[in-house]
């Protein structure tokens, strides 16, 4: 994109959506399967992550995913954030301490 990145473009739409209503859910697609830029553009405010050989099919679901309010990632960068977020050690969880593990019954 000439001029800026679509991490920066994302960004400023996130950021400065001078309106009206809401900013615009973005969905990126891309070549770039880097976990850098996944985690650039949803720290952007990206709405979604996809790649360009994606099925037809799979980003017309995508679009309407992120058009209702949801967050959508490519099959591929969904594995390695759950294979990083379960290879982290439980206290570096959101919320670990808070929680305590509870029997069949329900009681701690």
């Amino acid at each position: 994109m000439p001029g800026m990145t679509g991490v920066e473009a994302t960004r400023r739409m996130a950021t400065n959506w001078p309106g009206p209503g809401e900013a615009p859910r973005v969905l990126v697609l891309t070549t770039f399967e880097l976990d850098e830029y996944v985690r650039a553009a949803l720290r952007a405010g990206a709405a979604g992550f996809l790649l360009k050989n994606s099925h037809p099919d799979q980003l017309a679901q995508a679009i309407r995913a992120a058009a209702g309010g949801e967050a959508v990632l490519a099959p591929s960068v969904t594995r390695r954030l759950i294979d990083t977020v379960t290879a982290l050690p439980a206290a570096l969880l959101p919320n670990a301490r808070s929680r305590r593990p509870r029997t069949a019954r329900g009681w701690p």
